[in-house]
């Protein structure tokens, strides 16, 4: 890939990622990423991960219903009880629960579903893709965001 101007674009912090990649394109877009199954426990990935996010710009929202705050953020039960508009539903959950999940990130009108890795759900990431979705199956966001957009 060459690096002119043309073939690059800038994500939510000015930072320059490549232009055609649909992986590119939602987290330059995106400004929300409610976060199913995220910890308040730092030693989790989730906490790590929705941390990272945080510092590049992002809006988190927890979704989990054993947790009240994380990150400084109120957290929810439901995907459906979040009072804003979602971008990303970033997926920390067994792979079980992605079908149900899924379902709720259509409902809400979410643009993208995200499972982190080891999450894996072929007929349910049919379905966001039949919906409209753009679907990321097994794939860390924090990596593909540093990938993409290194932090300055």
């Amino acid at each position: 890939m060459n690096n002119s101007a043309e073939s690059r674009s800038t994500n939510p912090n000015g930072n320059v990622a490549p232009v055609g990649d649909p992986v590119s394109e939602i987290l330059k877009t995106s400004r929300t990423i409610a976060v199913v199954g995220l910890s308040s426990r730092k030693f989790r990935p989730s906490y790590g991960v929705a941390e990272y996010l945080q510092s590049a710009g992002y809006r988190i929202i927890p979704v989990n219903p054993d947790e009240t705050e994380v990150l400084g953020e109120k957290a929810y039960a439901r995907l459906e009880d979040v009072p804003e508009r979602v971008d990303i539903v970033d997926i920390f959950r067994r792979s079980e629960y992605v079908p149900e999940i899924v379902e709720s990130a259509i409902r809400i009108g979410a643009r993208a579903v995200w499972m982190q890795e080891g999450v894996m759900h072929a007929e349910a990431a049919e379905r966001a893709r039949r919906a409209g979705l753009l679907v990321v199956m097994n794939t860390c966001i924090l990596k593909q965001h540093i990938k993409r957009f290194r932090l300055q």
